[in-house]
Protein backbone atom coordinates (compact mmCIF):
# COMPACT_ATOMS: atom_id res chain seq x y z
CA UNK A 1 0.00 0.00 0.00
CA UNK A 2 1.52 3.29 -1.09
CA UNK A 3 0.66 6.71 0.29
CA UNK A 4 -2.65 6.74 -1.64
CA UNK A 5 -2.85 10.52 -1.25
CA UNK A 6 -3.15 10.22 2.54
CA UNK A 7 -2.26 13.25 4.66
CA UNK A 8 0.82 12.85 6.84
CA UNK A 9 1.91 15.40 9.42
CA UNK A 10 5.59 15.35 10.47
CA UNK A 11 7.01 17.31 13.39
CA UNK A 12 10.72 18.03 13.44
CA UNK A 13 10.50 18.00 9.65
CA UNK A 14 13.17 20.58 8.80
CA UNK A 15 16.22 18.28 8.96
CA UNK A 16 17.48 14.80 9.72
CA UNK A 17 14.94 12.00 10.09
CA UNK A 18 11.96 14.31 9.58
CA UNK A 19 13.21 15.78 6.31
CA UNK A 20 14.28 12.38 4.97
CA UNK A 21 10.86 10.94 5.80
CA UNK A 22 9.13 13.90 4.16
CA UNK A 23 11.01 13.37 0.90
CA UNK A 24 10.32 9.63 0.81
CA UNK A 25 6.69 10.07 1.79
CA UNK A 26 6.21 12.68 -0.93
CA UNK A 27 7.64 10.27 -3.49
CA UNK A 28 5.32 7.55 -2.14
CA UNK A 29 2.15 9.53 -2.71
CA UNK A 30 1.46 11.18 0.64
CA UNK A 31 0.31 14.75 1.03
CA UNK A 32 2.38 16.40 3.73
CA UNK A 33 2.13 18.87 6.57
CA UNK A 34 5.69 19.71 7.62
CA UNK A 35 6.21 21.34 11.01
CA UNK A 36 9.36 22.66 12.69
CA UNK A 37 10.71 25.86 14.21
CA UNK A 38 12.90 26.72 11.20
CA UNK A 39 10.51 28.01 8.55
CA UNK A 40 13.25 28.72 6.00
CA UNK A 41 14.28 25.07 5.88
CA UNK A 42 10.68 23.95 5.71
CA UNK A 43 10.01 26.27 2.78
CA UNK A 44 13.00 24.83 0.91
CA UNK A 45 11.74 21.30 1.58
CA UNK A 46 8.24 22.16 0.36
CA UNK A 47 9.77 23.64 -2.79
CA UNK A 48 11.64 20.36 -3.41
CA UNK A 49 8.60 18.16 -2.80
CA UNK A 50 6.11 20.41 -4.56
CA UNK A 51 3.89 23.05 -2.95
CA UNK A 52 0.80 21.36 -4.36
CA UNK A 53 1.51 18.34 -2.10
CA UNK A 54 3.18 19.88 0.96
CA UNK A 55 2.42 22.59 3.51
CA UNK A 56 5.02 24.21 5.80
CA UNK A 57 3.93 25.23 9.30
CA UNK A 58 6.29 26.97 11.72
CA UNK A 59 5.78 25.30 15.09
CA UNK A 60 7.65 25.04 18.38
CA UNK A 61 6.24 21.77 19.73
CA UNK A 62 6.62 23.03 23.32
CA UNK A 63 4.05 25.77 22.55
CA UNK A 64 0.47 24.53 22.88
CA UNK A 65 -1.03 27.40 20.89
CA UNK A 66 1.44 26.72 18.06
CA UNK A 67 0.48 23.04 18.04
CA UNK A 68 -3.19 23.95 17.84
CA UNK A 69 -2.48 26.26 14.90
CA UNK A 70 -0.48 23.46 13.24
CA UNK A 71 -3.39 21.02 13.42
CA UNK A 72 -5.87 23.68 12.28
CA UNK A 73 -3.68 24.56 9.29
CA UNK A 74 -3.50 20.88 8.31
CA UNK A 75 -7.26 20.48 8.38
CA UNK A 76 -7.86 23.77 6.59
CA UNK A 77 -5.49 22.80 3.76
CA UNK A 78 -6.18 19.08 3.35
CA UNK A 79 -9.41 18.38 5.27
CA UNK A 80 -8.09 15.45 7.31
CA UNK A 81 -5.10 13.90 9.05
CA UNK A 82 -4.48 10.27 8.17
CA UNK A 83 -1.10 9.86 9.85
CA UNK A 84 1.10 11.73 12.29
CA UNK A 85 4.84 11.22 12.69
CA UNK A 86 5.67 12.75 16.08
CA UNK A 87 9.37 13.08 15.43
CA UNK A 88 10.53 16.38 16.96
CA UNK A 89 13.39 15.89 19.40
CA UNK A 90 16.65 17.30 20.65
CA UNK A 91 19.72 16.29 22.62
CA UNK A 92 20.77 17.78 25.93
CA UNK A 93 24.56 17.95 25.73
CA UNK A 94 27.27 16.22 27.77
CA UNK A 95 27.95 16.23 31.50
CA UNK A 96 25.45 13.75 32.88
CA UNK A 97 23.48 14.51 36.02
CA UNK A 98 26.62 15.72 37.78
CA UNK A 99 27.72 18.44 35.37
CA UNK A 100 25.12 18.83 32.61
CA UNK A 101 23.52 22.13 31.61
CA UNK A 102 20.12 22.53 33.33
CA UNK A 103 18.94 24.97 30.65
CA UNK A 104 19.68 22.39 27.95
CA UNK A 105 17.85 19.75 30.00
CA UNK A 106 14.77 21.96 30.24
CA UNK A 107 14.64 22.59 26.50
CA UNK A 108 15.17 18.91 25.77
CA UNK A 109 12.47 17.73 28.18
CA UNK A 110 10.02 20.31 26.87
CA UNK A 111 10.62 19.11 23.31
CA UNK A 112 11.02 15.36 23.81
CA UNK A 113 8.33 14.78 26.43
CA UNK A 114 5.95 17.73 26.82
CA UNK A 115 6.08 18.57 23.11
CA UNK A 116 5.32 14.97 22.19
CA UNK A 117 2.32 14.94 24.52
CA UNK A 118 1.08 18.21 23.01
CA UNK A 119 1.34 16.77 19.49
CA UNK A 120 -0.89 13.90 20.55
CA UNK A 121 -3.34 16.26 22.22
CA UNK A 122 -3.53 18.41 19.07
CA UNK A 123 -3.98 15.58 16.58
CA UNK A 124 -5.61 12.53 18.17
CA UNK A 125 -9.18 13.64 17.49
CA UNK A 126 -8.33 13.89 13.79
CA UNK A 127 -6.60 10.50 13.79
CA UNK A 128 -9.62 8.93 15.47
CA UNK A 129 -11.86 10.43 12.81
CA UNK A 130 -9.73 8.93 10.02
CA UNK A 131 -8.83 5.69 11.87
CA UNK A 132 -5.30 6.76 11.10
CA UNK A 133 -1.77 5.94 12.16
CA UNK A 134 0.43 7.50 14.84
CA UNK A 135 4.19 6.99 14.58
CA UNK A 136 6.49 8.18 17.38
CA UNK A 137 10.26 8.54 17.29
CA UNK A 138 11.66 7.13 20.51
CA UNK A 139 15.08 5.48 20.75
CA UNK A 140 17.01 2.40 21.70
CA UNK A 141 18.09 4.69 24.57
CA UNK A 142 14.50 4.39 25.82
CA UNK A 143 14.89 0.64 26.28
CA UNK A 144 18.11 0.40 28.31
CA UNK A 145 20.00 2.34 30.96
CA UNK A 146 22.67 4.78 29.74
CA UNK A 147 24.88 6.12 32.51
CA UNK A 148 24.25 9.81 33.13
CA UNK A 149 21.90 10.27 30.16
CA UNK A 150 19.09 12.73 30.72
CA UNK A 151 18.36 12.33 26.99
CA UNK A 152 17.91 8.59 27.55
CA UNK A 153 15.44 9.33 30.33
CA UNK A 154 13.36 11.47 27.95
CA UNK A 155 13.27 8.58 25.50
CA UNK A 156 12.08 6.22 28.23
CA UNK A 157 9.28 8.75 28.64
CA UNK A 158 8.60 8.78 24.89
CA UNK A 159 8.40 4.98 24.87
CA UNK A 160 6.01 5.09 27.81
CA UNK A 161 3.84 7.71 26.10
CA UNK A 162 3.65 5.53 23.01
CA UNK A 163 2.66 2.44 24.97
CA UNK A 164 0.15 4.33 27.09
CA UNK A 165 -1.52 6.14 24.19
CA UNK A 166 -1.83 2.79 22.41
CA UNK A 167 -3.88 1.61 25.39
CA UNK A 168 -5.98 4.77 25.29
CA UNK A 169 -6.68 4.25 21.59
CA UNK A 170 -7.55 0.56 21.89
CA UNK A 171 -10.69 -0.09 19.84
CA UNK A 172 -10.49 3.25 18.00
CA UNK A 173 -8.93 1.84 14.83
CA UNK A 174 -5.85 4.07 15.22
CA UNK A 175 -2.56 2.22 14.89
CA UNK A 176 0.44 3.25 16.99
CA UNK A 177 4.04 2.48 16.05
CA UNK A 178 7.13 3.28 18.10
CA UNK A 179 10.36 3.67 16.11
CA UNK A 180 13.35 2.96 18.36
CA UNK A 181 16.67 3.45 16.52
CA UNK A 182 20.15 3.12 17.89
CA UNK A 183 22.87 5.59 16.97
CA UNK A 184 21.78 7.81 14.07
CA UNK A 185 24.00 10.27 12.20
CA UNK A 186 21.80 13.36 12.61
CA UNK A 187 22.33 17.10 13.28
CA UNK A 188 22.40 16.22 17.02
CA UNK A 189 26.13 15.60 16.59
CA UNK A 190 28.88 18.08 15.77
CA UNK A 191 31.02 15.39 14.13
CA UNK A 192 29.88 12.80 11.52
CA UNK A 193 29.15 9.29 12.81
CA UNK A 194 30.21 7.08 9.90
CA UNK A 195 29.09 3.79 11.45
CA UNK A 196 25.69 5.12 12.52
CA UNK A 197 22.32 4.66 10.90
CA UNK A 198 21.42 7.31 8.34
CA UNK A 199 18.28 9.41 8.35
CA UNK A 200 17.15 7.58 5.20
CA UNK A 201 17.35 4.27 7.10
CA UNK A 202 14.83 5.54 9.63
CA UNK A 203 12.66 7.09 6.93
CA UNK A 204 12.40 3.76 5.10
CA UNK A 205 11.31 2.12 8.35
CA UNK A 206 8.65 4.77 8.97
CA UNK A 207 7.32 4.30 5.43
CA UNK A 208 7.36 0.52 5.92
CA UNK A 209 5.04 0.94 8.92
CA UNK A 210 2.82 3.55 7.26
CA UNK A 211 2.37 1.58 4.04
CA UNK A 212 1.70 -1.80 5.64
CA UNK A 213 -1.87 -3.10 5.23
CA UNK A 214 -4.38 -1.54 7.63
CA UNK A 215 -4.83 -4.99 9.15
CA UNK A 216 -1.20 -4.90 10.38
CA UNK A 217 0.16 -2.82 13.24
CA UNK A 218 3.89 -2.73 13.96
CA UNK A 219 3.87 -1.88 17.65
CA UNK A 220 7.60 -1.30 18.15
CA UNK A 221 10.42 -1.36 15.63
CA UNK A 222 13.93 -1.48 17.09
CA UNK A 223 16.84 -0.93 14.73
CA UNK A 224 20.56 -0.41 15.29
CA UNK A 225 23.68 -0.16 13.17
CA UNK A 226 25.09 -3.63 12.53
CA UNK A 227 28.21 -2.58 14.44
CA UNK A 228 26.32 -1.41 17.55
CA UNK A 229 25.94 -3.79 20.47
CA UNK A 230 22.37 -4.43 21.56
Amino acid sequence: MAGDNRVLLITGASSGIGAATARMAGESGFRLVLAARRRDKLDALVSDIGPERALAVACDVADWAAQQRMAEAAIERFGALDAVFANAGRGGGPGGFSAGDPKAWREMILTNVYGLALTLRATLAHLKASKGHLVITSSNAGRRALAGSVYGATKWAATGIGQNVRGELDGSGVRVTLIEPGLVDTPFFDEPKPDALKSDDIARTVLFALTSPVTVNHHQIVMTPTSQKW
